[in-house]
């Protein structure tokens, strides 16, 4: 190797290095010392200064893994030590769950749902509840915390409320804490991404919540809310006027969740946000826009030219606008992207491909190292690099004719759809089949239409409904693609190691090479399209406790069966355990239900159903829900009622509860839970819904001998009404495991009930502190839980 060519791939491994010690340190289950990473840090610092003599003894292949090394010491190095200094901000265990009065500047546009608002606070300070001179230290309180302000029954919070405005308003505040199950969405990490360490909502009371001042800091929240609510205003379709607000100031919450579902199915989801390519489309328009300004003027010619002043104007206005759209990874990759670009065309450099795509990531990484946890950092980098790699990365030729555009187009779609199917299985579990010719028509459409005409009504408020009117012909067709045949393909989340030898193949697959070196790409597509998750072996099973919040909903598998026993509750009018847990839980291993049981009436157990229903056609329905309940029009079920029987793969299944007089006379839904024993001969599991102590004596007096198990779900949540004695004592389980909600209202599980499983010498696991739990008859003693094997730094750590 030259001396030059040892140079530039030193640079080349360095920053590689780099991202990948950052996607290492955001492995790690706790902190280190800040001590440890500021050590990181200057070792690498130290050891770039021993690659020169290095590079004199031509040692190529050493000086590169040095290289390599010293980056992912300085990333590894640089991004621990942030977290550490942001860990030390967190909430105080002794405020979990306290009320204060803080004082701060609202630092976001609220975001608005049926419940009320949700916006940022930035704390200026705290104290507590009566009067600020009582004596005690003022309460240490984050920064940053998320607040809920909840509508009153007018359904309208307290007071209009504004970014940029100063608040005094009385709180509860929580520690971050979520859902957390397998291949789930981690709302403690998105949090800590966007700097909040606390949750809370606005309490009535003294003092009441007063407006202090409008202040001038965060204008570009304030100007963002503004257009939004104009937006929401001027236009009367509700559907459309989300697009419209998503589109120009990147509030993704104006966009419904039924439009989600359709844009998912389709895969033109991307192109309802603020991504990489509306940036860049704005960026060339304002390039041309500046360079046409500045040839005005015959001095400002002569100081600097005209391209060049055009270039460096686009790629600021590009940052403005990145800025005024919330400032996403896809934005920020492409700003980057264009100002490294730009920095190299104005220096009369360049630079191969790769050293610009590694650079532009190796920048975002340092400015956000958590960035690499979000989906669309790795399909916004994936996507542009597989286009370079495979030849399209080329500027077009400005001489190309209208036939060459459109078969370029045609090929770059159909690369980055091909190469990007197995990581989109990785991310989402399911694919769109009709997302090449969606996007071949949605990208033109909404980039070169919708796009400027929703920009331009800045300017000319009118032409939010020009807008409009191309939003809703769109959404149409949009609407019949997703009725088509198979519109979308589920499987199950593939390896880490199988998204990427996919990339890899797609990548082969699309390249300028002879199809006898192409077809080799074929392979290494397989294994993530075929994978297939491991399943309990012929006569066992497992039980996986979902953690849904204050509801139940049990996976139930045996070699080649599934069921699902109850569906979690009804978060809001826009979300359900069904949508947030089970169907993406359900997509990820792959599952085929084979039957539905839901325990009860009540919304906690059924709130979910009605989306797992719709996913799941095939699935029988047994329950104990009356006739006329609505989920009878979506799936007739099928009574459950006590000694109804069937057998999977060598596992009994056996209802145990109610029996049939027990639906004449029951006061309570609660009365007439169906009550589940799953068994094999080895191991027995009880799942118990949530039947009280007067159903617990009945169960008892009618299968005394048959009770024992091994694992069991705790009736009513651990409720005081529930688990008694008697029912205790004739089960006997090993393992309990109790669904509730984090402090849920009703003290679920009570004081008395944990304390009568410990006299029983029965280990009680709770969701909250579990997350999900799995449980295998091959192993009957043990409980998994999912925050103690997947738990990150930035998981809520509780006692």
């Amino acid at each position: 190797m030259q001396g030059w060519d040892v140079r530039g791939l030193r640079v080349l491994a360095a920053m590689l290095g780099f991202v990948v010690g950052t996607a290492l340190q955001l492995q790690q289950a706790a902190l280190w010392r800040e001590a440890v990473y500021a050590a990181l840090v200057a070792g690498a610092m130290a050891g770039g200064f021993a690659l020169r003599p290095l590079e004199r003894l031509r040692r190529g292949a050493l000086v590169l893994t040095v290289a390599l090394l010293l980056g992912g010491m300085a990333g590894a190095g640089l991004a621990g030590w942030r977290a550490v200094c942001f860990a030390a901000d967190a909430l105080p265990r002794a405020l979990d769950g306290s009320d204060l009065v803080v004082t701060g500047v609202v630092a976001q546009m609220p975001l608005r749902n049926e419940s009320g608002l949700r916006f940022t606070l930035e704390v200026e300070s705290a104290r507590w509840p009566g009067r600020a001179d009582d004596g005690r230290a003022p309460p240490r309180v984050p920064p940053r915390v998320s607040i809920g302000w909840y509508a009153d029954a007018s359904g309208e919070p307290g007071a209009p409320l504004h970014a940029g405005e100063r608040w005094r308003l009385p709180v509860r505040l929580r520690a971050p804490h979520g859902n957390f199950n397998p291949h789930g969405f981690d709302y403690e990490l998105r949090l800590w991404e966007q700097g909040e360490q606390a949750t809370g909502y606005v309490r009535g009371g003294v003092p009441p919540p007063e407006r202090i001042a409008t202040t001038w800091r965060h204008p570009i929240e304030r100007a963002r809310e503004a257009v939004r609510d104009a937006i929401l205003m001027r236009v009367p379709d509700r559907q459309s006027a989300g697009v419209i607000a998503a589109l120009v100031t990147g509030d993704q919450n104006a966009i419904e969740r039924a439009d989600w579902d359709v844009f998912r199915a389709t895969g033109v989801a991307h192109l309802m946000a603020i991504s990489g390519l509306h940036v860049t489309m704005f960026a060339w328009l304002a390039a041309l826009a500046v360079e046409a300004l500045w040839r005005r003027s015959r001095r400002l010619m002569l100081r600097w030219p005209a391209q060049h002043a055009g270039l460096a104007g686009g790629v600021a206005l590009a940052a403005l606008y990145a800025a005024f759209s919330g400032g996403g990874v896809p934005s920020q990759r492409t700003v980057w992207m264009l100002a490294v670009v730009g920095l190299l065309r104005l220096g009369g450099r360049m630079w191969p491909w790769p050293f610009v795509w590694l650079l532009v990531c190796a920048v975002v990484v340092a400015i956000d190292p958590w960035s690499l946890t979000q989906p669309g950092f790795w399909l916004s980098f994936v996507a542009v690099g597989v286009l370079f790699a495979a030849g399209n990365g080329a500027t077009d030729d400005a001489r190309a004719g209208v036939a060459t555009r459109i078969a370029r187009l045609l090929r770059e779609q159909w690369v980055v759809t091909l190469a990007l199917t197995p990581l989109t299985l990785l991310l989402f579990q399911q694919i769109s089949a009709v997302g090449l010719p969606a996007n071949l028509i949605a990208i033109p459409w909404v980039t070169l239409v919708v796009t400027p005409l929703s920009m331009l009504g800045l300017l000319i408020p009118a032409l939010w409904e020009v807008a409009s009117w191309a939003v809703q012909a769109l959404s149409w067709l949009l609407q019949w693609f997703a009725q088509w045949p198979f519109a979308t393909l589920s499987m199950p989340t593939p390896p880490i190691w199988t998204a990427a030898a996919g990339v890899l193949g797609g990548i082969v697959l699309a390249m300028r090479l002879p199809w006898s070196i192409r077809v080799l790409g074929l392979p290494l597509l397989a294994p993530a399209l075929l994978w297939q998750p491991l399943r309990p072996a012929m006569g066992e099973f497992e039980l996986l406790a979902a953690d849904v919040g204050q509801g139940n909903a049990v996976l139930v598998r045996t070699a080649s069966h599934s069921l699902l026993y109850d569906a979690g509750p009804r978060y809001s009018l826009a979300g359900d355990a069904g949508h947030r847990v089970l169907v993406p839980l359900l997509r990820a291993f792959g599952e085929r239900l084979d039957a539905v049981v839901l325990s009860h009436r009540d919304t906690d157990h059924t709130g979910g159903a009605p989306a797992v229903l719709a996913m799941q056609p095939a699935a029988r329905l047994l329950s104990s829900i009356e006739a006329d309940h609505p989920l009878q029009t979506l799936r007739k079920a099928q009574r459950c009622v006590a000694g109804q029987r069937w057998t999977w793969d060598g596992v009994d299944f056996e209802i145990l509860h109610p029996s049939e007089g027990d639906y004449g006379g029951f006061a309570r839904p609660n009365a007439i839970s169906c009550v589940l024993r799953i068994g094999n001969g080895r191991a027995t599991a009880l799942l118990a819904g949530d039947i009280e102590q007067a159903q617990e004596a009945a169960l008892v007096a009618r299968h005394a001998d048959r009770l024992a198990a091994d694992v069991l779900l705790v009736p009513h949540h651990g409720s005081k009404t529930s688990s008694s004695p008697p029912l205790l004592e004739a089960v006997h389980p090993r393992l309990a495991i109790v669904q509730a909600g984090w402090r849920n209202r009703f003290g679920h599980p009570a004081t008395e009930v944990v304390q009568r499983y410990a006299e029983h010498g029965i280990r009680l696991v709770d969701t909250p502190h579990c997350g999900a739990a799995t449980w295998s008859s091959a192993v009957p003693d043990e409980m998994l839980c999912h925050r103690n094997t997947a738990r990150r730094y930035w998981h809520h750590q509780m006692d």
